[in-house]
């Protein structure tokens, strides 16, 4: 708990999906009792169609879910879950779009809502998401950050380092839920982390575009990467040599926290279009470095 990336990442303020990233940190951490209540204060801003945390992002259709793993087992995961899989906005084919009244998908959704319902018993959902959303967004493993359904066109074709980091984690953490999914998802996981690995720069980060050489160095793309390698040798769906991988990753990223515990030179709130802080960056530090510990032990 004296961890002073964990004790920046409580200090921040957190839209819902931050929050639920936080509250995934901690459980890896083993802070069970302490995800709960972050939870549980998502629980206390729910919207009445059911959507978690929903504090100044009215509009979020999918983010509260990544708050629903620490709710396993309270009313509130209930209508969450009943939004995501029957009411919340979505393609002809079943893909979700990330907000309320508009038609576009994006690449976090996958993190806010596969992990979730692979732990909840939905594992061909959390497969036609990851389907749809390959299919609209993804080029040869790299993502873009989102798609307009009605135009059928991409609205941000450039590959976006976090928007590859986001599925391959999000599809890394489904896996730990229901390995039953490995044959659907695994290989895709690794497609995006070797396409990925293949535009790493020699500071050891990623350019935030990542096949742009003028764009930022970004680093929690590394930090998500770092968290996807080390979880999937863990669990046995990558081979071991991505265990060193994952070990490089974090340690590039090393440098760039400060004193304080702030993880700096990643996709800066609040906007996430220049370098700066976040919480989620913060939260994938902690989810990298439990994962790397887990490899270890």
């Amino acid at each position: 708990m004296l961890d002073p990336v964990l004790l920046a990442l409580l200090a921040m303020q957190r839209h819902s999906w931050e929050q639920g990233v936080a509250s995934h940190a901690l459980l890896d951490l083993g802070h069970t009792d302490l995800a709960r209540l972050l939870a549980l204060d998502a629980a206390v801003h729910q919207s009445a169609d059911g959507r978690l945390g929903t504090v100044g992002e009215e509009s979020g259709s999918v983010n509260g879910a990544a708050c629903g793993e620490a709710l396993i087992g309270h009313p509130a995961l209930g209508a969450q879950l009943d939004w995501l899989l029957t009411r919340a906005p979505r393609a002809a084919d079943g893909t979700l779009f990330h907000v309320v009244g508009g038609r576009e998908v994006w690449a976090d959704t996958v993190y806010m809502v596969v992990p979730l319902l692979a732990a909840t018993g939905h594992p061909r959902e959390a497969v036609r998401q990851v389907s749809g959303h390959r299919e609209r967004l993804c080029t040869g493993g790299l993502y873009a950050a989102r798609w307009d359904e009605d135009t059928a066109a991409l609205t941000a074709p450039e590959r976006w380092g976090t928007g590859s980091g986001w599925v391959a984690a999000g599809i890394a953490r489904a896996l730990r839920h229901d390995p039953s999914l490995r044959p659907d998802l695994a290989a895709h996981a690794r497609e995006i982390v070797d396409a990925c690995l293949a535009l790493r720069r020699p500071d050891g980060l990623f350019g935030n575009v990542l096949d742009d050489p003028a764009s930022f160095p970004e680093a929690n793309v590394a930090q998500m990467l770092a968290y996807t390698t080390c979880t999937g040798v863990a669990d046995g769906w990558l081979p071991p040599s991505y265990a060193e991988v994952g070990r490089s990753l974090l340690a590039a990223v090393a440098p760039l926290v400060t004193a304080d515990g702030l993880v700096t030179q990643v996709c800066g709130a609040p906007t996430f279009d220049r370098p700066g802080t976040s919480a989620e960056a913060q939260a994938f530090h902690l989810l990298a470095t439990a994962a790397a510990a887990r490899l270890e032990a």
